[in-house]
C-alpha cells in the first residue's frame, strides 16, 4: 500500500490517516460528548509534490490524504501527527466554519510522530485531561475521509501501549472509538471534553478497514512534546546512560522485566547506583517488559529531571533515582 499523509503502512500495522464519519457504539458513550470540542479541531490539507494544481482534491482517495489538528493554545498553535505534514510543500487548515487559512510548521518531532503548526487565528484550545481509566468512555473527533468534524465514541481499551512499531517513542492510549484515514492528528477526548490523546495510528490487517484497535498519543506525551517545541523548537531528551535488553526465553518463566546489560562509566545510571545484570522491573512506577516501554517512560522526563528505576538485585527490590543528563 502506498504511504500517504494520513496512512502509513507497516506489514501488519497501518498508520491511520485522518477523520471519522459516524457515531460508534451509540448509547452511553455517545451521550457524554461535549459539542464545543468541534470548535477546537480543524482539518489539515497538506500540499505535496505531484498533487493537482491548486490543491483541489479529486475524490475519496484524495480526500483521505487530508488530516486533522487540535488547538492547543489560545494564540493559534495546533498539534497534529507529524506524518500528516511530512513532505508537504505548503499546508492549509480548514476551520470548523469552513474558512481556509495557511499554516506554518513551527516544530516537528519525528520520534513521537508529533508536529506543531501555527495559524493566524485564535481557536479555543482543548484542556489536557488526566490519564483515563480503563473502559472509560472517550470520543474521537477528526476529519475522517475529508468530512471535517466527525465524531465516533468508544472506550479506553488500554493505556501506556509502547513498542507497537509505529514510532521510536510511543505512549499510546488504545481505544475502540472508530478511526479511519483522515483521523490522524484528531482529538481523543473524555466525557468532560478534555484532551486525553492525539489520534495517530490504527492496527489492522490487509486493508484500511477499522477493526476497533486504534491508538492515540497520550496527553502526557503530547504535552511533553508541545512544551519543548514551543520553548526550544525541538524536543530535548536526557541520556540515562543505560543499555537494556529483553530477558532470555528461559528467564521469562521466573521473571518479568528487562536485563540491564550495560552501564555507561560515569553516566547517569552509574551515578544512580545501577549495576550491570540488574533486572529492571519498572520505570517511574510503570512495569516494563519491552525496551521500548522503558525508553518511552524515560523520555517523558527532561534533562536534569529524575526517573525512578526499580530493579531486582540478588533477590532484593530496589528503587533508584536516576537524574537524566543532557
Amino acid at each position: 500500500m502506498a504511504v500517504s499523509s494520513g496512512l502509513r503502512a507497516l506489514p501488519v500495522l497501518l498508520m491511520l490517516g485522518m477523520a471519522l464519519a459516524s457515531l460508534h457504539g451509540g448509547g452511553a458513550a455517545a451521550a457524554v460528548f461535549e459539542p464545543k470540542v468541534l470548535q477546537s479541531v480543524v482539518s489539515v490539507l497538506p500540499f505535496r509534490p505531484g498533487d493537482p494544481p491548486g490543491g483541489q482534491q479529486q475524490g475519496p482517495a484524495d480526500l483521505a490524504r487530508e488530516g486533522s489538528a487540535v488547538a492547543i493554545t489560545e494564540d493559534g498553535y495546533l498539534v497534529t501527527a507529524d506524518h500528516v505534514v511530512d513532505q508537504a510543500i505548503s499546508i492549509t487548515v480548514r476551520l470548523p466554519d469552513g474558512r481556509q487559512l495557511p499554516a506554518e510548521v513551527v516544530g516537528r518531532d519525528r520520534p513521537s510522530d508529533l508536529a506543531l503548526l501555527k495559524i493566524a487565528e485564535s481557536l479555543p484550545p482543548l484542556p489536557y485531561g488526566p490519564e483515563p481509566a480503563l473502559a472509560a468512555p472517550v470520543c474521537a473527533v477528526s476529519n475522517q475521509f475529508g468530512l471535517d468534524g466527525s465524531v465516533t465514541c468508544g472506550v479506553v481499551s488500554a493505556v501506556h501501549r509502547s513498542g507497537m512499531g509505529f514510532n521510536p517513542i510511543e505512549d499510546f492510549i488504545q481505544t475502540d472509538a472508530v478511526a479511519n484515514p483522515g483521523s490522524s492528528g484528531g482529538a481523543l477526548v473524555d466525557a468532560q471534553g478534555r484532551l486525553v490523546g492525539l489520534l495517530t495510528a490504527i492496527f489492522t490487517r490487509d486493508s484500511d478497514a477499522n477493526i476497533g484497535v486504534n491508538f492515540a498519543a497520550s496527553a502526557e506525551l503530547v504535552r511533553r512534546v508541545v512544551e519543548d517545541l514551543l520553548a526550544h523548537g525541538e524536543v530535548r531528551r536526557g541520556k540515562p546512560g543505560l543499555g537494556l535488553a529483553p530477558l532470555k526465553r528461559e528467564e521469562r518463566a521466573q521473571w518479568a522485566g528487562l536485563r540491564l546489560w550495560g552501564v555507561q562509566p560515569g553516566g547517569a545510571g552509574e551515578t544512580a547506583g545501577l549495576k550491570r545484570g540488574d533486572l529492571v522491573t519498572a520505570v517511574d512506577g510503570r512495569p516494563v517488559r519491552k525496551v521500548a516501554e522503558a525508553m518511552s517512560a524515560i523520555h517523558m522526563k527532561r534533562p536534569g529531571e529524575v526517573v525512578e528505576i526499580t530493579v531486582l538485585r540478588d533477590g532484593e527490590a530496589l528503587t533508584l533515582r536516576l537524574t537524566l543528563e543532557p
